[in-house]
């Protein structure tokens, strides 16, 4: 059965939290198939092609709804991407997608994500299907990229079955933290931000900030070696002219990442093992 979770408060949340999606829950599903272009060279899906899902499943959902047009613009604010299970190539995935919390200008969605495995040359050994599990904080936002209110269509459909209907924000992730040297404290390096990372709106796209993530996990793959959270924030909107700045700790089994431009936090990051 799917599930859904809210009330989240820091990114060490146990992910057992993970609550049962109520029977009269309205969702919206898609099957979508995973390519060689969406793995790492041990074949497991990134997160930025999961990101790519969810941006995929959330465009051809509200595509779906009743209140596309009167809701057309959404931002995210925030992504929990929780892997319970390591999806891999080949294969497909099934997601399913539905409201678990909304206040009358944003709303939590919940993907839950399975994967149904296949095999080839590259990877011919059977395997468990995967399993991920998300939750995305949206925000409705106006043509002018303003939050805007809900309206009564896409309240009413969101609303139903949904457990909290006054949900504020709260972020997960700590502050960055100064800049000078402590014993956790990895050295600040740039992240070359490319042309294919911006949006029709001229910002970075939000799949492309995972990017950043993997570049680190290259350095931390032990926190991949069993069931691991990541949980990112999005503070401020990057354009084509900015400079990436990232400051990074690694603390026990928690991997921290600030992305500044300007001296200013625009993402937070934090990886966390088991």
């Amino acid at each position: 059965m799917a599930e859904a979770r809210v009330g989240l408060r820091t990114a060490d949340d146990s992910k057992s939290s993970w609550a049962v999606k109520g029977a009269g829950t309205p969702s919206f599903e898609a099957k979508y198939r995973v390519r060689g272009s969406d793995v790492t060279p041990d074949l497991t899906l990134r997160f930025d092609s999961v990101a790519r899902f969810l941006q995929d499943v959330a465009t051809d959902d509200l595509a779906a709804s009743s209140f596309g047009s009167t809701d057309p613009y959404w931002i995210v604010r925030r992504t929990i991407i929780d892997v319970l299970e390591p999806i891999a190539w080949p294969g497909a995935v099934s997601l399913e997608r539905w409201c678990s919390g909304l206040s009358t200008r944003w709303a939590n969605m919940r993907v839950r994500i399975v994967e149904m495995p296949e095999i080839n040359a590259f990877n011919p050994a059977p395997r468990r299907p995967g399993v991920i599990e998300t939750e995305s904080f949206w925000i409705n936002v106006n043509v002018s990229g303003f939050p805007a209110r809900i309206s009564d269509e896409g309240f009413r459909h969101l609303s139903v079955g949904a457990p909290e209907e006054r949900l504020r924000w709260q972020s997960m992730n700590s502050g960055a933290p100064a800049e000078q040297p402590s014993v956790d404290a990895l050295q600040e390096r740039e992240h070359v931000i490319r042309a294919t990372d911006f949006d029709p709106f001229g910002h970075v796209n939000n799949s492309a900030y995972w990017a950043v993530v993997e570049d680190e996990l290259t350095e931390h793959p032990d926190i991949r070696t069993g069931p691991h959270r990541a949980v990112i924030e999005y503070l401020k909107p990057v354009t084509p002219d900015s400079r990436i700045m990232l400051r990074r700790r690694r603390v026990s089994d928690r991997l921290s990442l600030w992305l500044l431009v300007n001296d200013t936090v625009v993402a937070t990051v934090v990886v966390t093992k088991g």
